[in-house]
């Protein structure tokens, strides 16, 4: 078990998001020793909440101001081997970099990077520098690790549907100028809204939440990662401002490709008219042999949200009608709990072996590379304006 982890960040999702599931993980997950916030007040505030989500234990607190109880302190301490970065998406990649650089390892939250080129220039620094030392970088994208996704994967992967040919998926977000999610000044302020213009929707905005009313565009994009046999190639569209609060961009409309295997599109709206979503939403893939659903919904027997993944197969039989053969896969909403443990894991390998190269931890969770590729998705789609985009020139397949 890792000595101990910090959290880097206070706000909404550390709060809503990681303490419920450090408090779920319970034993597998190593001590909560820190909190780092600019603010003192929202390092108190977190500080609090987790000692009542965490049975009492309360991680000391770091602010800036206080030389001796600033992020440098928090990262000179022995007894913390990783940290977890929930910070403003301007700020991730250097705090990454600190905490690398400090010799802890690091899970940052989603995305990699405000653009693909700080992405790739992370990724190739951390790659260079801190990976042969036996650090672990991961991305949280917690869609990814999603248990319904993956299980709607393997049912791909095991013929389920037959050979995919072509896929959909309908987001709609209903976001207002109330939301707790749009109201953090960091997404609000001018000067602060203006240094994502590369990336004009709603990756600048950044809504998240574990519930049902708001997720990263990304997310999408992830899950579609995650459950497609073949990686998507190119992509065609054009992106729209519906609700001005929201701008520069709030809406996509995409038509992409994974070379010459299949093709599909993507709607992804936080402009929603209604809270309400429609029947559509979700994700449909769409095979030779069947079909495959997963939308999100509430179930009283989870006590919670779940991911419900509808196999629709056709069965042959000589001599007699094709049988259409229904099959429901329920998992509860638990991403956020897999990357965490996921995360330990990695980090514990690389601690045990003390750098030894090769070593794997046995999963695919959080590889930079694979999150940077779904930054670069939402990029092409908001600057393509129907022009094709090649995403293999965004991103490369490997860097060294």
């Amino acid at each position: 078990m890792l000595s101990g982890i910090a959290i880097l960040g206070a706000g909404i999702f550390a709060k809503e998001g990681h303490l419920p599931a450090l408090a779920d993980l319970g034993e597998a997950a190593p001590n909560l020793k820190a909190v780092y916030s600019r603010s003192e007040k929202n390092a108190h505030e977190f500080a609090d909440a987790a000692a009542a989500a965490l049975n009492g234990t309360t991680p000391a607190i770091y602010h800036d101001g206080d030389k001796a109880n600033d992020l440098d302190a928090l990262l000179a301490r022995s007894d913390i081997a990783a940290v977890i970065v929930a910070l403003p998406i301007t700020l991730q990649p250097s705090f990454v970099l600190k905490a690398l650089a400090a010799g802890k390892h690091v899970l940052s939250e989603k995305p990699v990077a405000p653009d693909v080129a700080q992405g790739l220039e992370l990724i190739k620094t951390y790659n260079s520098q801190y990976k042969s030392k036996g650090l672990v970088w991961r991305i949280a994208e917690n869609f990814e690790a999603e248990p319904g996704f993956r299980a709607a994967a393997a049912a791909i992967a095991e013929g389920k549907i037959g050979r995919v040919i072509f896929f959909r998926t309908v987001v709609y977000n209903y976001i207002d100028e109330d939301s707790k999610w749009y109201k953090t000044p960091w997404r609000t302020v001018p000067d602060v809204r203006q240094s994502f213009s590369s990336i004009p929707i709603c990756i600048e905005n950044t809504f998240q939440t574990t519930q049902l009313d708001g997720e990263f565009p990304q997310h999408t994009i992830a899950a579609l990662r995650v459950m497609l046999p073949h990686q998507l190639t190119h992509l065609s569209g054009f992106a729209s401002l519906n609700k001005d609060f929201l701008g520069p961009h709030d809406t996509i409309n995409v038509v992409a490709r994974a070379g010459s295997h299949f093709h599909g599109t993507a709607e992804i709206t936080f402009a929603s008219p209604t809270k309400s979503r429609p029947v559509a939403d979700g994700f449909v893939i769409t095979g030779t042999d069947g079909w495959l659903s997963v939308n999100q919904v509430g179930a009283e027997r989870f006590r919670g949200p779940i991911f419900r993944v509808t196999i629709k197969s056709v069965v042959k039989k000589e001599g007699k009608p094709d049988e259409e053969v229904e099959e429901v896969i329920e998992e509860p909403v638990k991403g956020i709990q897999a990357e965490l443990a996921s995360f330990f894991i990695a980090a514990e390998v690389a601690s045990f072996f003390n750098a030894v190269k090769g070593k794997s931890d046995g999963t695919d969770l959080g590889d930079p590379l694979s999150a940077l590729r779904d930054v670069a998705f939402i990029e092409a789609a908001l600057n393509s304006d129907g022009r094709l985009v090649d995403l293999a020139e965004l991103v490369p397949a490997s860097l060294s």
